[in-house]
């Protein structure tokens, strides 16, 4: 009876002194990863966050030798695909390419938001930061920013734009050009962003903003005009185009940003062994010409700096939503 307590006292030290040991190892990222990373995409396929992501997940893959399966998860202006990533395991094998959409702008115009953007994340980088391009069909009677205000302004409420859905960056983009010019344009939300360009160059509906990456090579083959971006500087990827406030709405201003983020309580080693090979991709020239030509311009740092990234950008959404005066749904 004593040598059957002493064995089960001995293997039960074995046993943890061995999760000890792994869980070590684990929280240093000394053996991460060795499986397959799902990295999880609140869009559909073919979205400006998807080729940022499957970009990224190319090269961590020929980096590390593990599978990088990129999970789209479209729905609710992505807060499906951010939620499923908020209650995953946080052991660095499921991860999130998250956007201000589901991050900063919908805990703001939403009053219930299923996860919370700071208590249920562990930032891990920024990654991009973009301009949106304000294009219309070619149909629509405009070749200008202030083309399109007299043109809305003569038909109040009979255009419409399209957007990601509720609380998008292009949502928001619009409504505060509405806002600014003074002007009504129905809102037409899409759940993926195949379905709203398709309808978008077939004219079922007229305009939208959207990120560069995603529209402009539509507005070089001629499927789309293009008629200014929103951010506040031009971008050296279109600069033939004005931006918003120089077209004739001063103080307008708003731009799309992408992160990398894991579930909070990821240890800290395994984030560290993320961010340090993310920002070495985005830094690798080949890789910033490729963002660049699409009009996204990289932006990686360490973990910290998304969280202060993520307050800043916070502050100045809730500064722009009274202003333009939405209203939490």
């Amino acid at each position: 009876m004593k040598i059957s307590a002493m064995l089960c006292g001995a293997c039960l030290v074995a046993v943890s002194n061995c999760a000890s040991a792994q869980i070590r190892s684990t929280g240093s990222g000394q053996d991460y990863p060795s499986k397959p990373i799902r990295v999880i995409v609140g869009f559909s396929a073919g979205g400006p966050t998807d080729l940022v992501a499957r970009l990224i997940g190319a090269k961590l893959t020929e980096a590390w030798g593990q599978q990088i399966v990129v999970d789209n998860r479209a729905g609710a202006s992505s807060m499906i695909g951010t939620e499923l990533v908020a209650r995953s395991v946080p052991d660095g094998y499921t991860l999130l390419v998250g956007t201000g959409t589901a991050l900063t702008i919908a805990p703001l115009l939403r009053s219930k938001v299923p996860y919370d953007p700071v208590k249920d994340f562990a930032p891990v980088s920024l990654l991009v930061i973009n301009p949106q391009i304000l294009v219309v069909n070619n149909t629509v009677p405009v070749n200008s920013v202030k083309d399109l205000i007299a043109l809305a302004k003569s038909k109040p409420g009979q255009l419409n734009y399209a957007s990601g859905g509720e609380g998008s960056t292009p949502h928001l983009g619009m409504e505060l050009l509405k806002s600014l010019a003074g002007i009504d344009i129905a809102h037409v939300p899409y759940k993926g962003t195949s379905l709203y360009l398709i309808d978008l160059i077939a004219g079922q509906v007229q305009m939208m903003f959207n990120s560069m990456p995603t529209v402009l090579p539509l507005v070089k083959s001629g499927k789309l005009k293009g008629l200014a971006v929103s951010s506040a500087q031009r971008s050296p990827a279109a600069p033939d185009l004005p931006t918003v406030a120089e077209a004739g709405v001063p103080n307008f201003e708003t731009v799309g940003w992408y992160g990398m983020l894991a579930p909070a309580r990821t240890p800290q080693g395994i984030v560290a062994k993320l961010n340090a090979q993310v920002v070495k991709i985005l830094t690798q020239p080949e890789m910033a010409q490729r963002l660049a030509g699409e009009g996204a311009d990289p932006a990686p740092g360490p973990p910290e700096s998304l969280a202060k990234f993520m307050r800043v950008e916070t502050e100045r959404l809730k500064k722009l939503i009274k202003f333009a005066g939405l209203k939490p749904t």
